[in-house]
């Protein structure tokens, strides 16, 4: 196991997949005037996209403003220095990338309200980096209405993925993909004895059943489960009922306010690792912990990036070093996010239109993207499942 010194990072990893468990889908209309509009609307795009001389241009809807509004801004400060370097070094055969940014308050009916507006322009020739789980639902079939991908969402729920869309790619790996991850490692530690602590809102709701599968597919067992308020109000109640059951480990799936209250308590009471689901990994809520901190260990799915190990890493610490920030893993998910879509833009060339992205990213197998690995095709349009658990050490370090 090794150590790795940064500066103190005082931006917070993006919290950005509430998981919905039952996902709106805005409602089509009738299918003679869907096929009128979207045939006209694919050809529109499609012409408007091969123009030579403009920019090619992708959209997304995010948080901009709201109350989760900080936790994106270092995702997308990430998203931009990618951008930049891509196309300062010549883009796509020469044409420049442009990305439009709407802001919805991580408010889903704002996202596909977004999403309506973007798709109607005929220079947008993908979407990508939807932060709103239940909004990205309902844009799912706005996209076969639009022949017109999304690539990239920051959300790991598996709902987004239970149906094949062919419009519709990730980047990074689920949040199942997390959990498989953190039970099998605790399956082979022998501490298989697990107690489960979920957020009381629709992600922790979908996800407990997704712990519970998981254990019983690995060979764990959950001898407890209890739900916790967002605010972490009830985190000693919760805590006491989990001590009771004396587990051997703790997975924590929860994130936001919650964590300080009850990794505080479980230290009390509980003589059990705690391990973290990725979008926990809040810098502010790391360094609020103080040395109760030391020791969680959390899902990473994403390489680690504190050592420039490969090309990936190297050009993401020149961006920061330009930017005179530390390295993280804040910057370095939306700069690796944005940086797949941009290897399936480059690979679909300079007459770039929707669907020959669409093409492109089925053309991705096993491709090596500088030091991370996206496996695309035809009837696999999730092209990740890397997962890394990671230690959190002392002064807010991380352990691998």
């Amino acid at each position: 196991m090794t150590q790795e010194s940064v500066r103190p990072i005082t931006r917070r990893r993006a919290a950005v997949a509430m998981a919905c468990a039952a996902v709106g889908v805005a409602a089509r209309p009738a299918f003679a005037a869907t096929t009128t509009t979207t045939t006209t609307a694919a050809a529109t795009a499609a012409t408007a996209a091969a123009k030579p001389g403009g920019d090619i241009v992708i959209g997304q809807s995010a948080h901009l403003s709201g109350p989760l509004a900080p936790t994106l801004r270092a995702v997308l400060r990430g998203q931009e220095m990618a951008l930049e370097e891509f196309n300062r070094k010549g883009g796509v055969e020469g044409r420049r990338v442009s990305l439009v940014t709407l802001d919805d308050a991580y408010d889903a009916q704002k996202t596909v309200s977004n999403a309506k507006e973007l798709l109607a322009r005929p220079d947008v020739v993908a979407l990508f980096g939807l932060t709103n789980t239940a909004g990205a639902g309902a844009v799912l079939p706005l996209l076969v209405e639009k022949k017109v991908p999304l690539v990239g969402v920051y959300s790991g729920s598996p709902v987004l993925r239970a149906k094949h869309n062919p419009y519709f790619f990730t980047t990074m790996a689920s949040y199942r993909d997390e959990v498989v991850q953190m039970v099998r490692n605790l399956v082979t530690l022998h501490q298989a004895e697990i107690g489960l602590v979920y957020q009381n809102s629709p992600f922790g709701q979908l996800m407990a059943p997704v712990v519970e599968e998981t254990c019983k597919e690995l060979g764990a067992t959950l001898v407890a489960k209890v739900p916790l308020e967002v605010s972490g109000s009830d985190a000693p109640a919760a805590v006491a009922t989990l001590a009771a059951a004396k587990p051997r480990a703790l997975i924590f799936m929860s994130f936001g306010p919650s964590m300080v209250p009850f990794v505080k308590a479980a230290r009390q009471k509980i003589a059990a690792p705690i391990y973290c689901v990725s979008i926990a990994n809040s810098r502010a809520l790391i360094e609020a912990l103080g040395d109760d901190a030391r020791g969680l260990a959390v899902a990473q799915i994403v390489p680690y990036p504190f050592r420039a190990t490969s090309t990936l890493t190297r050009s993401y610490h020149a961006a920061m070093a330009a930017a005179d920030l530390p390295v993280d893993y804040d910057h370095f998910f939306g700069y690796l996010n944005l940086t797949v879509l941009l290897e399936g833009l480059k690979r679909a060339g300079r007459g770039v239109t929707p669907q020959k992205l669409v093409a492109a990213m089925e053309g991705m197998r096993m491709a090596d993207i500088g030091g991370y690995t996206v496996d695309y095709g035809p009837e696999n349009h999730h092209g990740s499942h890397f997962v890394e658990l990671v230690m959190v050490a002392p002064g807010g370090r991380y352990l691998r």
